[in-house]
């Protein structure tokens, strides 16, 4: 079963990502889905692009049992490849050339910020909530949270959110600028819709140019992102990262 969903209806496309039973949890597979499902978008250059998720959360980012399970000599290996995917996801959606709305509802912890960053415009229900955990489970930040985040909302409260592993809720979230437009319960996805069919009906020449000259230029953060890369592959193979882990799960070290 695929793990993103792709489809194209009355010129907006819908991703979703479909991993309901991990939470949407960020492995390999479900990163090189979403990576052929924007390349499709790309090439099908629909008026917008919607995103949401199936199940409870948006995603909780990395899968943490999955880290702990590889042995430490071969969990670089696979930090690799997870960072390296979802940091090439997140260049993909800054180099697409369709506007991109996402629909969020339930929980985005750790590197899943990342697709909320690199998206133009964020739709949060009211049971939406944006945490780090880095600095609980003993990861360094990866998926934007300091390439991308501290300009969106300001470093010094990006700073202190993932010091100190607060939770952002939906009302700081639009009020910090993370997010632009409030949604009910169940009606995240049906707002970001009607968000993707107004921009549908502007410009799309105009709608283009605004998205080249407006977004984070994606040579500067492809540069931020190779630096939470190595600093994360240095920190996953740690003492540190072994208990923080154990801990998060409730496992003996």
């Amino acid at each position: 079963m695929t793990q993103v969903l792709y489809r194209l209806e009355a010129g907006i496309a819908r991703l979703t990502l479909n991993r309901p039973e991990r939470h949407n949890a960020l492995v390999p597979e479900l990163l090189r889905d979403l990576r052929r499902a924007l390349a499709q978008c790309g090439q099908d250059r629909p008026g917008a692009l919607v995103i949401d998720s199936a199940g409870k959360s948006f995603s909780t980012g990395g899968d943490v049992a999955g880290f702990h399970d590889i042995a430490r000599e071969f969990r670089a290996r696979y930090g690799a490849e997870v960072v390296g995917e979802l940091n090439r996801a997140i260049l993909d959606l800054l180099t697409l050339p369709v506007p991109t709305v996402v629909a969020v509802h339930g929980m985005v912890t750790g590197g899943s910020l990342g697709l909320i960053l690199a998206s133009d415009i964020v739709v949060a229900g009211p049971q939406a909530s944006f945490a780090p955990w880095y600095t609980v489970v003993g990861y360094s930040p990866d998926g934007g949270w300091t390439a991308l985040l501290p300009e969106r909302i300001g470093r010094a409260r990006a700073l202190e959110i993932q010091l100190t592993n607060r939770t952002m809720n939906q009302d700081e979230a639009l009020g910090c600028g993370l997010a632009q437009y409030p949604a009910d319960a169940g009606e995240e996805l049906d707002r970001a819709l009607t968000i993707a069919n107004q921009i549908r009906a502007r410009k799309p020449g105009s709608v283009r140019r605004t998205l080249r000259l407006t977004r984070p230029d994606p040579g500067h953060v492809a540069g931020a992102l190779e630096r939470e890369y190595r600093e994360f592959l240095e920190q996953i193979t740690t003492d540190e990262a072994d208990l923080g882990m154990a801990d998060f799960l409730g496992r003996t070290p």
